[in-house]
């Protein structure tokens, strides 16, 4: 289990600047008029919240819009001199202005909103009809997302099945090389690793827990059998997706509850002394440090770690 680096922070910041860059030349923020129009975009986006909540005050608009009330004051005032926008006093507080479309206005929001419907149709119609639903809903989770309105995925743990192997050498050898910069020969040993518990397997004393939600894999660790007396645990890991839910505690949990009900006395790891987050799970679960050993391993200098947890 890993934090992000500062490198991956930057390539995940770097890739939204890239879309917000293809999204608004796509949409055509850039250019002086909306859609063809005489509109550039801030005052299309007044005209069209104008026109859904037919009156509103300044004030309102402003939160809606998360524009500064100076700016759009100015809008307000260009828009009214163009006869799109009226001003008027609301009936039950006098001190309130309420702002709407003139008719001149909601002719001029009808043709945007006409163009923007068929823009919108267009750009559908360039994606294939299978892939449309994808492209909705991935701008549905974006928002989602931004808005804080997605809630957390149930994680169920399961017992590995076929294809499951595949994925944890993948994702331990993806992860490490994106967030360690640790080369091809991590991803061989948890290859061989994976390769010797499905070929050498004891049910009744050895385990693999998959970590699931929405239906994909996003965390595992395994239990094997050391000597009779001494179990391991490996191969911990979890998406960053699934981070911050306390999943990686949850499955080394798992492992101490099993390797306690199956007799053994000792639960050892190996890991790595810049793994924070997962060092802090084992220590945490009351594993204790037994011993460090420098060593250059997958194109990197390392500190192994060797931790112990007695059971009885």
């Amino acid at each position: 289990m890993q934090y992000l680096t500062k490198s991956s922070i930057q390539r995940r910041v770097a890739a939204v600047r890239a879309f917000n860059r293809f999204y608004t030349r796509r949409v055509g923020a850039l250019r002086g008029g909306l859609l063809g129009s005489e509109f550039p975009l801030p005052e299309a986006r007044v005209l069209y919240e104008l026109a859904q909540s037919r009156q509103t005050t300044a004030t309102q608009l402003a939160r809606e819009l998360d524009l500064d009330l100076g700016y759009l004051s100015r809008l307000l005032q260009s828009l009214r001199k163009r006869r799109l926008v009226q001003a008027a006093a609301s009936p039950h507080d006098g001190r309130r202005v309420l702002l709407s479309l003139t008719p001149k206005g909601r002719h001029a929001f009808a043709i945007l909103d006409r163009r923007s419907r068929d823009e919108v149709s267009r750009t559908l119609a360039s994606v294939p009809e299978a892939e449309q639903a994808r492209l909705v809903g991935a701008m549905q989770t974006v928002e989602k997302l931004l808005k804080g309105e997605i809630e957390p995925a149930e994680v169920t743990l399961r017992a590995h099945r076929p294809g499951d192997m595949g994925w944890v050498v993948q994702r331990h050898g993806a992860l490490y090389a994106q967030e360690y910069g640790w080369d091809e020969r991590f991803e061989a040993l948890v290859a061989g690793i994976v390769k010797s518990f499905v070929e050498n397997l004891d049910p009744a004393r050895e385990r693999c827990w998959i970590a699931e939600m929405d239906g994909a894999p996003v965390g595992s660790v395994f239990l094997v059998k050391q000597t009779r007396a001494t179990a391991k645990l490996r191969l911990l890991i979890v998406e960053p997706k699934a981070r911050g839910r306390g999943l990686g505690k949850r499955l080394v949990a798992e492992c101490i509850a099993f390797a306690r009900g199956k007799g053994y006395r000792r639960l050892v790891l190996w890991t790595q002394s810049n793994l924070a987050a997962a060092r802090a799970i084992y220590q945490g679960c009351g594993f204790r440090l037994a011993k460090t050993e420098r060593h250059a391993s997958f194109g990197v200098k390392l500190t192994g770690e060797y931790w112990e947890l007695r059971l009885r």
